[in-house]
């Protein structure tokens, strides 16, 4: 198929895809006043574009073409929002290698891993696609003489949905997906460093039949965007994925207008692994958990905790493991990527610094990579001590921090140490210490023997400070509704 430049100079297949205005009551809607962002490739520092960055009022005006949509989109037919969903799902698989490529300029993940994101995209869609027929009404026995009681789930209203940059398409169409088959209207706010991702769902969304209004993205400052969402009492959910410290300053903003929150918030994962595993099934294993998306993942391994029989010689692989990973631009699918920019690889050196001083070893890496300013070399760090910074904050970044551990109640202690609860790794052949561990450990996810755990049927979300609530599953799309309680006397 041959290639088209779009305006912006991201090379696609279909240029209608590279959009660089806010996608608004069904129209393309650039900024009153000519005000625009710049994106640029983390790879190079070269710059791909700009697009429209909203204003307060021109936010509110999302707001009001979802508000106005609602009616008619909620009360439309489930299965007739179904098919809306399904055909959005088609052109999503249809159009996977440009919106890879897309993700790829403006984020830097290895194309191969941009493919993958796109197919775990689509899987959301298509499965919330089947989910809108099946919000029943719920028969319930009554506790009253002569009077009927049923549940009825609703819709909440307009929703609005804030996207973090790791995962621009993925963590849109988990939430939104979700929102539309219950019957609610959304406006989405994604990642300034990332908005072409969204803003391309966004068309292939009008071409899949969305009736203007119910699916609206708005870009520019978060800090412009969002808050006039926060206080609008017609929003009535939020849903946002990001660091935990941006999460609970929604919390405070939405506290006024009490709305229903769904966050996925930081994570601080550790890998527990017991004498008696194969260990290069471990050390593969542990690899993907801690440098898939370059280490940019709130599941990523942050703490890898080893028994200490088995410790030297895990390391020792894991090391040898790390070396072989390639680094490169993401078009060449390179196993590590750039980061996403400069404040990222900054911390990679605060930790790496920081643990060093405090007597950690150095197995391999450990500096920017020659590629360029925003390329770190994937590190290993051993023998870190609890006190080090990398045990106490997420990394986001391609640096592994390995110490070994004596017993069983001692892990469970570090391993539960954190303010986070996302995901934990665990790696035992004893089924008893299995299920002991995945009793105790105080995490919304485990993961044993294994790394790969999500997708569109699970309920995914952590407890204590990464999040509230759940996305995927059913359970995803009751996050957006409400449950109406009717009790009916025939007299």
């Amino acid at each position: 198929m041959n290639q088209e430049t779009s305006p912006t100079g991201i090379p696609v297949a279909d240029a209608r895809l590279v959009r660089s205005f806010s996608y608004i009551g069904g129209k393309w809607t650039a900024a009153a006043d000519g005000a625009v962002l710049a994106v640029s490739d983390p790879a190079t520092g070269a710059l791909l574009g700009e697009v429209s960055a909203l204003s307060e009022e021109e936010s509110t005006g999302a707001v009001d073409a979802a508000q106005g949509a609602f009616a008619g989109w909620a009360g439309m037919l489930p299965q007739d929002r179904a098919a809306i969903l399904r055909r959005w799902f088609d052109l999503v698989i249809a159009a996977k290698e440009d919106l890879a490529r897309i993700m790829v300029l403006e984020q830097g993940k290895p194309v191969s891993e941009a493919r993958g994101e796109i197919d775990y995209a689509a899987s959301f869609i298509e499965y919330y696609a089947e989910e809108a027929k099946r919000p029943n009404i719920e028969g319930v026995t009554s506790h009253l003489n002569d009077a009927e009681v049923e549940l009825w789930l609703e819709p909440v209203g307009v929703v609005a949905l804030i996207t973090p940059w790791n995962f621009p398409a993925a963590m849109l169409t988990r939430k939104a997906a979700a929102a539309l088959a219950a019957g609610c209207t959304i406006v989405a706010h994604p990642s300034s460093e990332t908005p072409y991702s969204a803003l391309a769902l966004a068309e292939l969304a009008e071409r899949a039949g969305f009736p203007p209004g119910v699916f609206n993205v708005v870009t520019g400052r978060a800090s412009t965007v969002v808050p006039p969402w926060t206080k609008d009492t017609r929003v009535r959910a939020l849903s946002f994925t990001g660091s935990t410290e941006v999460g609970r300053l929604l919390y405070r903003q939405s506290a006024d207008t009490v709305k229903k929150l769904v966050m996925e918030l930081g994570g601080h994962a550790p890998v527990i692994i017991f004498k008696g595993v194969d260990l290069d099934h471990a050390v593969t294993e542990s690899i993907k958990a801690k440098f898939a998306t370059s280490g940019q993942d709130c599941l990523g391994a942050n703490r890898i905790f080893v028994e200490r029989p088995v410790y030297d010689a895990f390391c020792a692989k894991f090391i040898a493991a790390t070396r072989a990973l390639t680094v490169g631009k993401g078009m060449d699918d390179p196993d590590i990527g750039p980061l996403m920019n400069e404040k990222a690889v900054a911390k990679q050196e605060e930790h790496v610094a920081d643990a060093l001083a405090k007597g950690a070893r150095l197995g391999c890496g450990g500096k920017r990579h020659a590629l360029g300013p925003l390329f770190y070399e994937p590190t290993v760090l051993t023998d870190v001590p609890a006190e080090a910074l990398i045990m106490r904050e997420e990394t986001f970044g391609p640096v592994a921090a390995i110490t070994p551990f004596d017993g069983e109640d001692e892990v469970v202690a570090l391993a539960n140490d954190t303010e986070y609860g996302l995901i934990a790794y665990l790696h035992s052949h004893d089924p008893r210490r299995i299920y002991r561990l995945s009793r105790a450990l105080q995490y919304g996810m485990v993961a044993v023997n294994r790394t790969k755990v999500t997708g569109a049927p699970i309920p995914f979300g952590g407890t204590k400070q990464s999040g509230l609530g759940r996305e995927g599953a059913r359970c995803g799309m009751q996050e957006f509704m409400e449950i109406k309680y009717v009790c009916r006397d025939w007299a």
